[in-house]
């Protein structure tokens, strides 16, 4: 691997939702994301619409630079996360902001996936 430094203010995509922004760049083979929730944020109002299902179908590995962010996975359990956590979440969940504070994250996986991406 080459050595490679890469600044989210010159990202490789953009992906727009509502209340939201995804900012994807390239770096030695992996796509890494900085995503932006505004409040009010809600993954099935939000994002359901582009993707067509009825939950996000992306596993994500994130971590949460600041705001709270809180997923339902698929079987009905719920976790929070917020400033200075790292974490897993499978395919199969809503997510949405907690509270008035945007949530910014970095997610190592959204960036090799569809998600957000219009057809």
């Amino acid at each position: 691997m080459d050595g490679t430094v890469r600044n989210m203010s010159s990202a490789d995509d953009v992906r727009q939702v509502p209340n939201g922004r995804i900012e994807i760049v390239k770096v030695a083979g992996a796509a890494v994301g900085r995503v932006t929730y505004q409040p009010g944020f809600r993954w099935s109002s939000d994002v359901k619409p582009i993707a067509g299902t009825d939950l996000c179908e992306v596993d994500h590995l994130a971590y949460i630079v600041s705001g709270r962010f809180r997923v339902r996975l698929k079987d009905g359990a719920e976790l929070e996360a917020g400033p200075g956590d790292v974490a897993a979440v499978p395919a199969g969940h809503d997510g949405w902001v907690v509270g008035d504070e945007p949530v910014v994250m970095i997610d190592m996986l959204v960036g090799d996936s569809d998600y957000a991406r219009p057809e």
